[in-house]
């Protein structure tokens, strides 16, 4: 067995170094031990590794090392590197992580995100200072490119396609292949998936020469001590009582993402959490794609704890394959169960069981990622149980494992929580298909005023945008302030202690509140009525 190779034995610029040792990564992981050195080689390299196992630095730190070296001999500035991603998010954060890794050579290495919904033209003097490294959509990319904005034919030297499985999925083929036309004879390839279905082999030929492949030998999924599966059988509406119950009652902590299948599922269930006092906000493809980068970038710095996201686009496909469906016009170039880089996450909840396997990996990929223990909760219903069987099959065969103690049954007693479910039950007939249509309006003109109309005020303001909340109640369902708390006879015995000593402390914070609020107004009070009594106030000629 060879010892493991460390960041400062691969022959790196100091100043990729002193990045590393700034983001906190004291070694490299599996597809960076293997990926950084062939790459440094100028192989061509599809590479596949799980979600959460380093791809993104192990192609992006030999990328910066190459460019570093040739800028000591060459002094012209051009475009080098040109990365091609299947969805907007990812895009920029791609161009995030690109940056934090050129924080001490920024002045040498400059890259820049050309996915934006602005008019090309309005991209057109960014690309005309040739920066290092392009990150893109290949439908963007090819739009700069066939608008001669972008020329890479004679200079590019390094082309990347990240989560390369998704490209097809999002029907980018013929982009793909109509870049490839722009692009010279002789580029190093790089090219990073999840899995290597059909779509990827098809494209390695497209791009790839004399590729090395890497299968890495690890898990798909963290192993059982780091990621924790449940799994509980219950009905579409039980679904609703169980969400209520498992974060009223504290089950559930920390940050959580709940997947659902469909933009309507999405809000439907924020309503319904909101008349609990439960904070929540919503990530889906009808949102401003400035709207859905902010939402992740605040929940990754904590400001809340609950993301309601909807991976509508696989499940519509799904239902296409099936029958023809009419589609609703979303972006395409949206993808939140994939590449996303959600940090911290404790918890994924599928509150609608993933329709296929792949699905659910890369669902709850986003929990227990790196040195971090997660927990991923599925809800299964009775039409869900085929899905669940899927699931359970391919751990079966594929890594031989004893399913039972993978996805785990969490023993959840339904009587327990009866009181929730006349609760819930009434919250439910509050969320109507009009309050939901209302609500779906009323979350995009909101998220389109912040995004666009409001874009130059926070430009110069960027506090106020860190202030900006994506998580407060539509106010589409009236709300009744009892339901806000639990009263001690619906709350299970084995729990009534915890639940009251919260309840008390969240009664206290509100009562502080209320009576600042008080004070507030009777000093706005005095200071009122101190102006009435001034004479020169009541002066008349």
């Amino acid at each position: 067995m060879t010892d493991k190779i460390g960041f400062h034995e691969m022959n790196l610029d100091d100043r990729i170094l002193q990045s590393i040792a700034t983001l906190g990564w004291h070694e490299p992981t599996l597809v960076q031990e293997k990926a950084i050195p062939l790459a440094l080689e100028g192989k061509d390299i599809l590479a596949r590794a799980r979600t959460g196992s380093g791809k993104t630095a192990a192609f992006v730190i030999p990328v910066i090392q190459k460019i570093l070296t040739k800028k000591q001999v060459c002094k012209e500035q051009i475009v080098r590197t040109l990365i091609l991603v299947p969805t907007k998010e990812l895009s920029k954060q791609m161009c995030r992580n690109v940056q934090e890794l050129c924080k001490f050579c920024s002045r040498d290495v400059r890259c820049v995100d050309i996915s934006g919904q602005v008019d090309i033209n309005a991209q057109k003097p960014i690309l005309m200072e040739k920066p290092d490294i392009i990150v893109g959509t290949p439908s963007r990319v090819l739009a700069h490119l066939q608008a001669k904005n972008l020329i890479l034919k004679d200079s590019l030297e390094t082309l990347i396609i990240d989560e390369a499985d998704l490209v097809f999925s999002f029907g980018y083929e013929k982009d793909v292949e109509e870049i490839k036309k722009f692009l010279p004879e002789i580029y190093q390839a790089f090219m990073m998936s999840a899995t290597l279905t059909a779509d990827v082999k098809a494209l390695k030929k497209m791009v790839l020469q004399n590729a090395v492949t890497l299968k890495l030998e690890e898990p798909e999924l963290p192993q059982m001590m780091q990621l924790t599966q449940y799994h509980i059988k219950c009905e579409d509406e039980e679904k609703f009582v169980l969400m209520y119950a498992l974060l009223k009652l504290k089950l559930i902590l920390g940050k959580s993402i709940v997947f659902v299948n469909s933009v309507d599922r999405c809000y439907r269930l924020k309503l319904f959490l909101e008349q609990f006092g439960i904070n929540c906000c919503v990530l889906n493809s009808e949102l401003p794609v400035s709207s859905r980068c902010h939402i992740v970038s605040q929940f990754n710095e904590g400001v809340y704890n609950i993301i309601i996201a909807s991976d509508d686009k696989l499940c519509e496909e799904m239902k296409e394959k099936k029958k023809k469906v009419k589609r609703i016009k979303r972006d395409k170039e949206y993808g939140i169960s994939r590449g996303i880089d959600f940090q911290f996450v404790s918890n994924v909840i599928n509150f609608d069981f993933p329709p296929n396997v792949d699905a659910y990996i890369h669902r709850v990929g986003r929990t227990a990622r790196g040195d971090n223990k997660g927990t991923a909760v599925s809800f299964i219903s009775i039409k869900e149980m085929p899905l669940m069987a899927e699931v359970e099959k391919y751990f079966r065969e594929n890594q031989g494992e004893d399913v039972q103690t993978i996805l785990k049954p969490y023993n959840f007693k339904m009587e327990e929580i009866e009181g929730f479910r006349y609760r819930a039950r009434d919250a439910l007939r509050a969320v109507t298909r009009i309050a939901i249509r209302e609500a779906r309006l009323k979350e995009i003109k909101k998220e389109i005023l912040n995004s666009q109309k409001l874009k130059c005020y926070f430009e110069d303001n960027p506090r106020d945008l860190q202030l900006l909340r994506h998580d407060k109640a539509l106010h589409i369902v009236k709300h009744q302030e009892h339901l806000k708390h639990i009263p001690d006879y619906i709350v299970p015995p084995t729990l009534q202690n915890i639940v009251r000593h919260d309840e008390r402390n969240k009664r206290k914070k509100e009562k502080q509140k209320s009576n600042l609020e008080q004070k507030t107004i009777s000093k706005s009070a005095k200071r009122f009525k101190k102006r009435q009594k001034d004479p020169l106030k009541s002066f008349k000629c």
